[in-house]
């Protein structure tokens, strides 16, 4: 069982500090998320937006901003270096400077382009935005990290419990890959353990499906089993088990009748969904059903952490993404 708590990721916060773009930021919830971090002195927040919107929003809601880092992209005094960055990192779509300039002037372009000339250690939007709006710029501008293909997410399912430390699971991927290849569940896998170690977690990684070990049949069985042991040959030193069902992987006492010889059964604690049906259905079980608190989508498989909101959100899940995201710099 993991010892998680955000005492933790705001202990590796102070120990070095970051910088997190709000692209929307003038929304209430953002305003107050960001007025919380400003009471600390771990995360600085640089809010996107009209200086006189934001200020004028904050006194609204009654959110003290001051010290927090407005950014105006209409009076940005690095706006030509940043159009002429942004028409190299696309000019194979032969992007025009006047192109630019008007992509640029729309925040979740222009967050991403300050995170991706060092101005910011991280971004996280979607308040407003759709998770597209977020996941495209980074795509096109940030990219993936060397050696991965795509980009996927994992949500953290945190659940006190009666010892005093927390049950700590994580989930991938539950957002972004709709039909995942074998492939892609592999870098999924790979993705979403790395993630659970920043959570505290040692992943047990559990590869789900309607088939323990051969119990069912079909082509969803085999893409499952195929990527564990793909997953197994890349990363020897990673307990894995696959193709496997949800009983098998956390009940000590079903796994010893389904599959007595597997270590990981019975145990795990990182789970890869065969796809983005199950993935968002499964989470949303454990969180509701199991009042876990879920954490996420946090993005996997980018070069710098940028995380989508759920247009849902509230200002306290704002701030608990801000702390996530910005440990992951």
């Amino acid at each position: 069982m993991a010892v998680f708590g955000f005492g933790q990721l705001i202990g590796i916060l102070k120990k070095n500090p970051k910088k997190i773009v709000f692209t929307e930021g003038s929304d209430p919830r953002i305003l107050e998320a960001a007025s919380r971090l400003l009471a600390s002195n771990f995360l600085h927040p640089i809010l996107v937006g009209d200086m006189d919107e934001i200020a004028e929003s904050a006194e609204e809601s009654g959110f003290n901003i001051r010290g927090a880092e407005v950014i105006d992209p209409r009076t940005f005094d690095r706006i030509d270096e940043m159009v002429e960055m942004f028409c190299e990192l696309r000019k194979s779509k032969g992007v025009t400077e006047e192109q630019a300039r008007k992509t640029l002037s729309q925040a979740n372009y222009f967050g991403t382009m300050l995170v991706k000339m060092g101005l910011a250690d991280a971004l996280l939007g979607g308040a407003t935005y759709s998770t597209a709006d977020t996941v495209r710029p980074a795509l096109q501008l940030i990219k993936t990290k060397p050696g991965n293909k795509i980009v996927s997410s994992c949500f953290i399912l945190v659940r006190p419990a009666a010892t005093g430390e927390n049950e700590v699971f994580a989930m991938g991927d539950c957002a972004i890959n709709i039909h995942p290849t074998e492939d892609d569940l592999v870098e999924i896998a790979l993705e979403t353990a790395e993630c659970a170690r920043i959570f505290g977690v040692d992943p047990q990684v559990a590869f789900l499906s309607y088939s323990t070990f051969g119990s069912g049949a079909g082509e969803d069985v085999d893409k499952m089993r195929n990527a564990a042991e793909k997953t197994k040959k890349l990363a020897p030193d990673l307990p894995i088990a696959g193709e496997l069902q949800f009983d098998a992987a956390v009940s000590p006492r079903v796994a010893r009748t389904k599959c007595p010889e597997s270590e990981v059964a019975g145990h795990a604690n990182t789970f890869i969904f065969p796809d983005i049906s199950a993935g968002n259905i499964g989470y949303k079980i454990a969180q509701r059903l199991g009042n876990f608190e879920a954490y996420g989508p946090i993005l996997l498989g980018l070069n710098a952490p940028i995380n989508d909101l759920s247009r849902g959100c509230n200002a306290g899940e704002v701030y608990s993404m801000a702390i996530i995201t910005a440990a992951l710099a």
